[in-house]
């Protein structure tokens, strides 16, 4: 075994992300205070091909040092729009088909593992504040919320973390053949 060479993983350039990204899963930050953790839904939206983020409320906005520390020039390649309200921004992506989905602890939340994506359907998921989560006002205009289910005493996880997890879940669970492993060999 070897690592893959920077030619072996055939990476595209921004130019070609930006054609083949994909508009039916978006991002929507709901106030979030961490700069790092901005720019790392930035860096997994470019791992995963994530059509766009909406940064919403207090969420700082690119350019900003803090920001690239994790995003890593992820920036550059996803296209992001703010809002200074979360809950304008939802009633947008509403009037143009995306189902939204808080990724919250709720009374009707759905197991992560449970939740079937819909390769044909527009999804807007919703990642709140580091301390108070999903604010209250922005969950009662989502459809539906997806939880990932958790066993430790902490009952919660770093939003960068939440953020991988519910994106490769909906990569995983999707059709989308671009990201199936090709060979080297």
């Amino acid at each position: 075994m070897r690592k893959l060479t920077m030619e072996e993983l055939q990476r595209v350039s921004v130019t070609e992300y930006k054609s083949q990204n994909n508009e039916n899963l978006v991002i929507v930050l709901d106030n979030i205070r961490s700069m790092h953790n901005i720019g790392s839904a930035f860096r997994t939206a470019d791992s995963f091909g994530v059509g766009h983020i909406y940064l919403c409320g207090i969420s700082s906005q690119p350019p900003h040092r803090e920001i690239e520390k994790t995003a890593l020039g992820a920036t550059e390649s996803v296209s992001w729009t703010y809002s200074t309200e979360t809950s304008a921004c939802i009633a947008q992506l509403k009037t143009t088909g995306y189902q939204i989905i808080a990724i919250e602890q709720a009374t009707e939340s759905i197991a992560l593992q449970d939740f079937a994506f819909d390769k044909n359907q527009k999804y807007a998921l919703v990642f709140g504040n580091e301390v108070f989560g999903v604010a209250d006002q922005v969950l009662e205009m989502c459809d539906k919320a997806i939880e990932i289910p958790q066993v430790g005493t902490k009952h919660s996880l770093n939003i960068s973390v939440c953020v991988g997890i519910v994106v490769w879940e909906y990569v995983a669970k999707s059709t989308n053949s671009r990201m199936q492993k090709t060979s080297i060999l």
